[in-house]
């Protein structure tokens, strides 16, 4: 039979429901698929004398099934979509030039990967065609003889895969498709749709439906082992995929609950540091008014009173970070004359300043404007800024602040500049991090807690501002923030949390070795 023979348009085919062109191409698909197997079996056995007559049965059955294909069109149901145009070039292929010659079973079976399969398909044969060959490739295979049928097996039984014959009686395959894909417990099981060539359109549906592939009957067994094997390894990555975000949920739940049970205890520790270390101070204090101290009595006093203050204010640091965190602490906004803001925080630094033979300058312009924010929650921004400019400023050097109105004209921008040692580029990732240690280049000298920057982070940001650094080694460092001089909307309720989130835990864009 050659080309010439076939019908060259579609009015030169005859028109048949399409049930009875599925019943017509049924037992010789059956002829195909059991000529094609046995083949294999007398190649595998060494009974090649009888491969030349199964292959001319095998020949005859792909010509006689190619002669249907092309000769008849069906009479679709209303129910099914409308076929896709063709061109008007367009010219059915016969199937035998369609498919290869049947391949070797060793070269089928060789690296097959293993599955868990459901064929459905309401002949009995097609069935046992299909589960045969899909065992010889390595695959378990379990079958079910309708749509009903292979809903509940698939509610029952974990598989890896389905394979859905189209064209079934009581529940078609797209009532199977459908109802598997609205079910969430199973509407992750990939679907290949069976059909014969000439119901592409039926396909090209499912596959909009959610089927992740087809395969045309007859079975070409390369291609089927190569479709089942490309979705099993897509629903294998899928799966990875799945497990492996279900542990990051895990690992993040179970990382939530160890942050808060170390909070908890922090804050738990903190409360009862104080409390002994406050009857301390208040002791040193009455001892020092007692007099009958000498010079060097004194003197050890004061240090000792100056390290328990030191401590006291690292535990107030912590409680205040815990309450900025938690939302409960509150601005308490109120109109202040930024120069008196200044002047209260340089009174609260000048015994460093004394002390070390250091400069301390202000940029004030004299004419900036009032600001609405917390007074007290801002003056300690800025001592935490000025000690740590102070303390890292080597002696003889200088410190200056600056405050100006921002480019913008409803913020005003304050900077702590000095003459330090300056911050190393590769710690700039931990900048006002809690509890992030850096370590400064001279000396390898490790620094405090860094409690001080993470409480001005969170009570610029709380403010509606930002806050920055710019350093160089050597060139000392510019601490700036900014606040804006009236609270919009989204910062009028003024918790120290707002605009912050989760900050203490998000590493900034820079690191600072002079972190408080």
């Amino acid at each position: 039979m050659n080309d010439s023979q076939y019908p060259t348009s579609e009015a030169a085919r005859h028109a048949l429901p399409s049930n009875l062109i599925h019943e017509l191409r049924t037992p010789l698909n059956h002829i195909i698929g059991y000529s094609e197997m046995l083949m294999e079996q007398a190649q595998e056995r060494g009974q090649d004398e009888f491969v030349p007559d199964l292959r001319k049965t095998h020949t005859a059955g792909r010509q006689l099934l190619a002669l249907i294909n092309v000769s008849f069109h069906p009479i679709r149901p209303s129910r099914m979509p409308a076929p896709i145009a063709a061109t008007s070039d367009e010219h059915p292929t016969p199937i035998e030039s369609t498919f290869p010659e049947p391949t070797a079973v060793g070269d089928l079976a060789s690296g097959a990967k293993k599955g868990f399969l459901l064929v459905v398909d309401d002949v009995e044969a097609n069935r046992d065609v299909l589960s045969r060959r899909l065992e010889r490739q390595g695959y378990t295979v379990a079958t079910a003889e309708n749509g009903p049928q292979a809903l509940a097996r698939l509610r029952a039984e974990t598989f890896d895969l389905v394979l859905l014959d189209i064209m079934m009686p009581e529940m078609d395959g797209y009532e199977v498709l459908q109802r598997l894909k609205a079910d969430e417990a199973l509407r992750h099981i990939p679907v290949i749709m069976i059909s014969a060539l000439s119901e592409m359109d039926s396909v090209v549906h499912c596959v909009e439906m959610g089927a992740e592939d087809y395969l045309p009957k007859p079975f070409n067994p390369t291609l089927l082992k190569a479709r089942i094997g490309a979705c099993l390894e897509k629903k294998r990555a899928r799966d990875r995929e799945t497990k492996l975000f279900a542990q990051l949920q895990d690992n993040f739940r179970r990382l939530q609950e160890l942050e808060q049970s170390r909070d908890d205890l922090t804050h738990m520790i903190i409360h009862d540091l104080r409390t002994p270390l406050n009857a301390m101070m208040m002791g040193m204090h009455a001892v020092e008014t007692m007099g009958d101290l000498n010079e060097d009595q004194q003197e050890m006093m004061k240090i000792s009173q100056r390290g328990g203050k030191t401590l006291v204010d690292i535990i107030n640091d912590l409680l205040d970070i815990s309450k900025m965190e938690s939302g409960s602490l509150q601005l308490k906004r109120q109109d202040i004359p930024v120069t008196g803001l200044i002047d209260t925080a340089l009174e609260q630094v000048a015994i460093l300043v004394n002390s070390r033979n250091l400069t301390l300058a202000t940029e004030l312009d004299p004419n900036l404007p009032h600001l609405v924010a917390d007074e007290a929650i801002l003056i300690r921004t800025l001592v935490n800024l000025l000690g740590n400019a102070l303390k890292f400023t080597p002696e003889g050097g200088a410190v200056t602040v600056s405050v100006r109105l921002d480019d913008d004209g409803h913020s005003l921008q304050f900077s702590i500049r000095d003459t330090g040692e300056g911050i190393p580029p590769e710690a700039f990732e931990r900048i006002f991090e809690k509890f992030g240690q850096v370590e400064s280049r001279k000396g390898g000298r490790t620094v405090s807690t860094g409690l001080g920057l993470t409480f001005c982070k969170l009570a610029v940001e709380a403010h509606g501002g930002h806050i920055g650094v710019a350093s160089a080694p050597g060139q000392g460092s510019t601490f700036s923030f900014t606040i804006p001089l009236r609270a919009d909307g989204e910062h009028e309720q003024g918790t120290l949390a707002q605009g912050m989130g989760a900050a203490t835990k998000q590493p900034f864009n820079g690191a600072s070795p002079e972190a408080e």
